[in-house]
């Protein structure tokens, strides 16, 4: 197998199936329903954001963190974050009685056997836009948001790059997910979008794959073992690259291989 053929599989293989998207689709309706039922006026908009609704969300099998992020967006500004999470916490234990649920600042988390729900509170700021939570550790209640607003930046890159960004982002999320999440799913898929070039003339993945990790970025502030994933992903590429170079495609397959698909 060529390194080609390899990230070709790996990217197919981390694709949602039809069976799967279907009983997440209908688990998302239900908890549409039934927040705009227990909720009423007091909510004035549902939003399903993150890698769900850009297409790279990765099956349970190969991402044990997949989750769908829902946004419920209030209708009274005034409250701060912590009544709105306690609200959306006392929903989730009405409706799923049988189910994991916890908070997890800035979110309340529902673990279902098929999939995790990441439910956010929202709600709109003197000039319309959206606010979230802020993290803990910030000074503010609230920051700014725009929850939809990198799905454009995606598919702009996916169009002008052969349509091979949406696979490079599967195949790096499977990465991270073997490495023990070194990235933030998000911040990973904008680093890759944030590095593609704005146009390639090819159709080559193996390219755009070693040109992603060349690229990857972080602070030498992260944690440790971190640094030393990130490295040892580079480490590989560059000798498959090599290898692919000097005409022993087996062995740079066996280098990507053993660090993304094990």
């Amino acid at each position: 197998m060529t390194v080609n053929s390899l990230l070709t599989n790996i990217a197919s293989a981390c694709i949602l199936r039809n069976a799967k998207k279907v009983q997440i689709h209908a688990s998302i309706s239900y908890i549409k329903t039934n927040l705009k039922n227990h909720f009423q006026d007091n909510i004035t908009g549902v939003i399903v954001f993150g890698s769900h609704s850009r297409n790279t969300i990765l099956p349970r099998e190969y991402d044990k963190c997949s989750d769908i992020d829902i946004m419920v967006i209030f209708k009274n500004p005034y409250h701060q974050p912590q009544t709105y999470l306690n609200q959306l916490k006392r929903f989730t234990e009405s409706l799923y009685t049988q189910s994991q649920i916890k908070q997890s600042n800035p979110t309340v988390q529902l673990h279902m056997n098929h999939i995790t729900f990441e439910l956010v509170p929202a709600i709109r700021g003197l000039l319309g836009g959206l606010k979230i939570p802020a993290p803990s550790s910030n000074y503010i209640n609230w920051i700014d948001t725009d929850p939809t607003g990198f799905n454009n930046n995606l598919i702009i890159a996916n169009q002008n790059n052969s349509n091979l960004t949406k696979p490079l982002v599967r195949i790096l999320k499977r990465w991270n997910a073997i490495a023990g999440y070194p990235y933030e799913s998000y911040e990973l898929e904008k680093q890759i979008v944030n590095n593609s070039p704005s146009y390639y003339t090819h159709n080559w993945l193996p390219k755009y794959f070693y040109d992603a990790v060349s690229s990857l970025d972080y602070s030498w502030l992260e944690a440790q073992w971190k640094k030393d994933k990130i490295e040892a992903l580079k480490r590989a590429t560059i000798s498959a690259k090599q290898n692919e170079q000097g005409g022993n495609p087996y062995p740079a397959e066996s280098d990507i291989s053993k660090i993304i698909w094990v």
